[in-house]
């Protein structure tokens, strides 16, 4: 007879807790902590370069874009992640006085590769959409040009539009900007 040992499951105090110390970064679910790969040369330089073009573009606005150390949390579904970037406009909700973890992001993207394409389009982007205030989701390929745009629309549903044409601009409709591909993929080889 096979016994199977049982996960142990942390409560999201015990997992603010043990994150806040290490020196790696972890997601929680549903009492479940994942610890996080890392991340390839064309993933950080196209992260980089849209964080660059949206600090750019919103400065002098309320509009604020965070990196993938900013970690953003969603109440309804127990999730704690760390999107690659995220943008929040007005004032900064965050969970508690570390400001260390949001709760109102209007615009998330990930930028995917071979082991998180399938989450990051599919079941983290479900999770996402519980999240409030967020209007707006890109999901960028590391491996190809490809940029995957979902808009929520009025009646709360979510409108996909795709491109694989390196010289598209595309409008990130929430915040009123216009993001050329060729300066989200500046330097990226594939």
């Amino acid at each position: 007879m096979a016994i199977t040992e049982q996960k142990r499951k942390y409560t999201p105090e015990e997992y603010l807790a043990l994150e806040r110390k290490v020196e790696y970064k972890s997601e929680f679910f549903r009492g479940e902590i994942f610890a996080m790969s890392g991340a390839s040369h064309q993933h950080n330089v196209i992260t980089i370069n849209l964080i660059a073009l949206l600090a750019q573009k919103l400065k002098g606005k309320s509009c604020r874009p965070y990196g993938s150390d900013m970690r953003i949390h969603i109440p309804i579904n127990s999730l704690y992640t760390y999107p690659d970037l995220s943008v929040v406009c007005g004032k900064e909700v965050f969970i508690d006085n570390e400001f260390d973890t949001l709760l109102n992001p209007v615009f998330i993207c990930e930028v995917l590769s071979r082991s998180t394409a399938d989450y990051d389009t599919g079941g983290k982007f479900t999770l996402y959409r519980s999240i409030e205030s967020l209007k707006e989701y890109w999901v960028i390929s590391s491996l190809e040009y490809r940029l995957q745009k979902f808009v929520k629309q009025s009646n709360n549903t979510w409108l996909l539009s795709e491109t694989v044409n390196i010289n598209d601009t595309v409008t990130l409709e929430c915040l009123s900007v216009d993001v050329p591909l060729q300066e989200v993929y500046l330097d990226v080889v594939f």
